[in-house]
């Protein structure tokens, strides 16, 4: 993992070992925004399933130090009751200026964890609010935290947490306000699939509101929204038994093959924009110092640099 998270010359070759070997873990991603208790309920995610015989691996993504470039709020800290289990391995990664919520090496790193044989793969992005989506490309069910009093269901519809939360935990919930944010993200929830069906009606519009079903409706998932106290373990068998309705939903044969391209899909296109975008500063370093020093003497402006970097990328000059 080390030699992953490093960008190490020979980690691509390792990464094309282990990947025949992936596939069969459960990918759990836990996102929200800071304060929400993330970290205390993923700590609780991990007994519950370890209480189930599961091997569990972690992924914890952390802010960024400015001075080390290393992970500055150590998740695996809060975990430490785990230290001495051999079913379960915590890494904490940096995020290192990766927009999105998670780390660079986070998807690589989930294969390996994979290929290793854990049963469980749990990925906590970093808390930044709305840069929260990236989790959903990577995990088969993505979990949304919450908290009463921290204007999440604002930052829910900036956002467009909807769209990608498969489950909900209001935690902290014996926190006054907790039986409003439910009702506030059932009510939004009720509104999405009102809205969904009302694009498949032929006439353009839907039925009168009715009360929407929580989990399998038909051919969608429809969120459901758990309570839960993890500092007390409360609401967890709850929780994971939400995100086991989820698996089986995706894994039905009917779904199972469209999802998986999705995902593959999308893994694919982000492999190949980083290797395109590592390969293109590599190539054109002198270029760019160039182009920079040409732009900050006014002598050139950053599009016309950036259209003739980009030329040189694609036709290199031929050598004399």
């Amino acid at each position: 993992m080390r030699l992953v998270d490093d960008r190490h010359p020979q980690f691509v070759s390792l990464l094309k070992e282990l990947y025949p070997h992936t596939g069969r873990a459960y990918i759990l991603g836990v996102t929200g925004t800071p304060g929400a208790g993330k970290s205390t309920l993923v700590d609780q995610l991990v007994r519950a399933y370890r209480g189930r015989d599961a091997r569990v691996g972690v992924i914890a993504v952390d802010p960024t130090s400015p001075f080390t470039g290393g992970a500055i709020l150590g998740d695996r800290i809060r975990m430490q009751r785990h230290f001495l289990d051999e079913g379960v391995f915590i890494r904490s990664l940096a995020t290192r200026g990766q927009l999105g919520g998670l780390s660079r090496s986070a998807g690589d790193l989930v294969h390996v964890f994979d290929a290793a044989g854990f049963d469980v793969i749990i990925v906590e992005t970093v808390g930044v609010g709305q840069d929260e989506l990236e989790v959903a490309r990577l995990a088969h069910t993505t979990m949304v935290v919450m908290a009463p009093g921290l204007g999440d269901d604002i930052q829910a519809i900036k956002a467009g947490i909807l769209e990608v939360a498969d489950v909900f935990a209001v935690n902290k919930a014996d926190r006054e306000g907790a039986d409003a944010t439910v009702r506030d993200l059932e009510q939004m929830i009720s509104q999405g699939a009102q809205m969904a069906r009302a694009a498949k009606s032929p006439h353009g519009h839907g039925a009168a509101r009715v009360d929407t079903p929580r989990g399998a409706s038909g051919d969608r998932w429809v969120p459901p929204v758990h309570k839960t106290i993890a500092s007390r373990g409360e609401g967890i068998d709850e929780l994971i038994g939400a995100c086991e309705g989820h698996r089986s939903f995706i894994e039905e044969p009917s779904r199972h093959e469209a999802r998986r391209q999705l995902r593959v899909g999308a893994e694919l296109r982000a492999i190949f924009e980083n290797t395109l975008v590592e390969v293109a500063r590599e190539r054109l370093r002198s270029a760019l110092v160039e182009g920079t020093s040409a732009i900050a003497r006014g002598h050139d402006d950053p599009y016309t640099v950036s259209e003739r970097l980009l030329t040189s990328l694609v036709v290199p000059e031929e050598s004399p």
